[in-house]
């Protein structure tokens, strides 16, 4: 039977926020303790956890990126249930009514807005503080909280207000969890291009202190890393915890809501096989013109990927002619720098990059994604180069010197065409590795293919054709990328070259004699 939604009794801003669904559960679950001993999902960062540790000791706790990947677990039985806000779980059922969640509340959260650690944090904490206090009295929070929770409507609700700043204090960065119903997610509009309870009332903090707003979306648990690192201004939607206040900057509560167990319980949709792919199609494709977050997915893969090819082969190769006579400085500081680079995680590097290096800039995501590949990229061509350079004879540089070759003309003449049969096909294959690679950088707010994905996934609660559409994608784009190299290989390969090219500049006399 489908679950029917109640109303608890926690107050929030002065009135009830909607939480546990009643029904039968798949395996006669009844109460937390009951999930004592089982596998249990959770999001990363959010600290829910902790509500429950003492009273289920022996659960074995799994840790997800995105809310919608808990259901995935859930469906596959990976986990026996998860953890979310209840008004987390509202959003979830509109579109999965065969979830239940317990009656039993495993506690209270409360959410607060980081702020970033930089020059302005000190005036900004003030302002947001201020704004959160005079939102309370006038009711405005109350006002979100009805319209964006207690009534949210994933086609209905869209930003309501007109917010009009006047941008004279510049932009602020704010970090937001861009699939994250119905706080954050993907929705353009004229005011942005994501909806929900943290975006409007960010919008109108914004106009009411002179301020551009300016989201990204990013995974939930880098938000507060990057606001303490000041690469954001302010990082929404953060769990109160004394040992957060400790470490960071936060403003005062401005919403908390009753934290739930969800878990399977009996879909009686009697929609077949083929309707339900049909339904999940659109819904990924059709509906929202959705097909274009893919579009643009795939344009800013393109860009990193091929911008890093191309600066990472120059750069590699400008190394390589730099230590190939065994410049003693060049060699050790390359060596160091791949040594470095090669022994590193490539999702760490990134984020070492974003984060730390470039975390004081307003370098965006993408721009340190392609140096952060190119300088990978970089250290591959460099091996390359050092491994088909050193596979031609010695013989061969004798032989070109002997006939009056400089050292650049050798190289470049004879050493160089000739490593390159060597090392191409490597350099097709590390290509490919590079495409799949740039899938991680959604972790640094890149808005790449893989991400896309994601917030389709967030949207839809679909995982079939957002997974198999991005798999898909990648392997198009992989074939163009080593077609093009194939057609190098081949344009340089002397076995494949026509007659008259090799006859080029070669004249023949009369007497059937090769002239020069």
């Amino acid at each position: 039977m489908a679950a029917m939604l109640l109303l608890s009794a926690v107050s929030v801003f002065g009135h009830d926020a909607p939480t546990t669904a009643t029904a039968e559960t798949k395996q006669g679950f009844t109460s937390i303790a009951d999930l004592d001993g089982h596998e249990l999902g959770v999001q990363t960062s959010v600290l829910y956890e902790d509500l429950v540790k003492d009273r289920i000791p022996n659960a074995n706790w799994h840790y997800y990126t995105m809310p919608n990947d808990m259901i995935l677990a859930l469906e596959a039985n990976k986990i026996s249930a998860y953890l979310i806000e209840d008004v987390g779980f509202v959003a979830q059922y509109a579109q999965h009514p065969e979830l239940v969640a317990l009656d039993e509340v495993a506690g209270v959260c409360e959410y607060k807005v980081v702020i970033g650690n930089n020059e302005r944090q000190e005036y900004l904490t003030q302002q947001m503080n201020e704004f959160i206090r005079k939102s309370k009295e006038n009711g405005f929070l109350d006002d979100l909280y009805d319209y964006w929770v207690m009534n949210f409507d994933a086609e209905t609700c869209v930003i309501r207000t007109n917010p009009v700043s006047t941008n004279e204090n510049g932009p602020v960065d704010i970090g937001i969890e861009g699939g994250y119903e119905p706080f954050s997610f993907e929705s353009k509009n004229e005011y942005s291009d994501f909806s929900g309870f943290d975006v409007e009332f960010m919008l109108n903090f914004c106009a009411e202190y002179g301020y551009e707003a300016v989201f990204h979306s990013v995974p939930f648990e880098s938000i507060a890393p990057a606001a303490e690192t000041g690469k954001y201004d302010f990082g929404m939607n953060i769990v109160y915890s004394d040992e957060r206040e400790e470490t960071a900057t936060l403003s005062d509560t401005y919403y908390s809501c009753d934290i739930v167990f969800v878990l399977e319980g009996f879909n009686e949709t009697n929609a077949g096989f083929f309707e339900r792919m049909g339904n999940s199609f659109y819904k990924t494709f059709i509906k929202g013109d959705r097909w274009k977050l893919f579009a643009s997915g795939i344009g800013t893969t393109m860009l990193i990927t091929v911008a890093s090819i191309v600066f990472g082969t120059i750069l590699g190769f400008l190394a390589y002619m730099a230590c190939r006579h065994g410049n003693l400085f060049a060699n050790k500081v390359t060596g160091f720098f791949n040594w470095l680079i090669e022994g590193m995680p490539t999702i760490v590097f990134l984020m070492i990059l974003y984060y730390i290096i470039f975390g004081n800039t307003k370098m965006s995501g993408t721009w340190v994604s392609i140096v952060g590949f190119s300088l990978i990229f970089a250290c591959a061509m460099y091996d390359m180069l050092e491994v088909g350079c050193n596979a031609v004879g010695k013989g061969q540089v004798e032989a070109s010197r002997a006939l009056g070759y400089s050292d650049h003309q050798s190289f470049f003449k004879v050493i160089l065409p000739q490593a390159a049969q060597h090392f191409l096909p490597i350099y097709k294959n590390d290509i490919v590795t590079l495409i799949k690679e740039t899938s991680v950088v959604g972790y640094i707010a890149v808005m790449d293919l893989t991400k896309m994905s994601d917030l389709v996934r967030s949207r839809t609660y679909e995982a079939f054709f957002p997974l198999i559409a991005t798999a898909i994608i990648y392997f198009i784009l992989a074939g163009i990328m080593t077609t093009i190299v194939k057609r190098v290989q081949i344009n340089i390969d002397p076995m494949h070259r026509k007659k008259e090219k090799i006859l080029e500049g070669i004249k023949i006399s009369e007497d059937d004699q090769f002239v020069l």
